[in-house]
């Protein structure tokens, strides 16, 4: 059985400053918000920070942005955030933006202990600089590295002791392959069960990916809320 989390200070507890963190989420949508809460609480600094997204500016990742927390980003969109506008134009963050296949793929390779792939994305835009590139059947591609990280902070909803994880229609996104590339992977599990009691044909994630689990409730909040006049 995985290491059962009792608060989510404790789940945190090994996160230190200047770690590589990979955290699960699309928007909003997916994320490891209590988790991610936790870590701010803490004040773990200079992290480098792999995701889709940054969060908004009072909620999820843009909390660790807002709180100076975060020394580099790496993701494929950013524009919900005004904080990351301002800390990129005034030199306080360092960013890499990648396009988002590629991203993807760079964490998938890295889970699956690839190093490196070739793809056509970015070839011929400022994105391919110093990179190296490759003709195969007539066109060019370009080779990107794969990605790993120190920790890998994640959301299902619902998990068992062993750490086997199911997440929930969107929500799965960018978790599952995050899961895999992290050298320690945090689950945040909405319902945590028995060992038997999850139809392991619905399994996304196996436990070999997990070493530690944390039930909590999320807020589960809207990035964008639209309503009918």
């Amino acid at each position: 059985m995985k290491k059962v989390c009792t608060s989510f200070q404790e789940a945190v507890a090994d996160i230190h400053d200047g770690a590589t963190l990979m955290v699960g989420g699309f928007g909003l949508c997916g994320i490891p918000e209590n988790t991610i809460l936790a870590l701010v609480e803490k004040g773990v600094k200079d992290l480098t920070v792999i995701s889709n997204n940054c969060g908004v500016d009072d909620w999820g990742l843009g909390l660790l942005l807002k709180n100076k927390q975060i020394k580099k980003m790496v993701g494929s969109y950013v524009g919900e955030n005004k904080e990351f506008e301002r800390q990129v134009l005034s030199g306080e963050i360092e960013v890499e933006l990648l396009p988002q296949g590629t991203l993807a793929e760079k964490i998938r390779a890295g889970g699956a202990g690839i190093p490196a792939f070739y793809t056509p994305a970015g070839v011929g835009t400022p994105i391919a600089e110093g990179k190296e590139t490759r003709m195969f059947n007539g066109k060019e591609y370009l080779l990107e590295e794969a990605l790993t990280a120190d920790f890998s902070l994640v959301r299902a909803w619902k998990g068992d002791r062993m750490g086997n994880l199911v997440y929930r229609k969107t929500a799965r996104n960018f978790n599952p392959m995050i899961a895999a590339a992290g050298r320690v992977t945090i689950a945040e599990i909405e319902t945590i069960y028995e060992i038997g009691e999850l139809d392991p044909n619905t399994i996304h994630t196996p436990s070999i990916y997990v070493q530690s689990i944390i039930q909590g409730t999320q807020e589960k909040r809207i990035e964008r809320l639209t309503v009918s006049s």
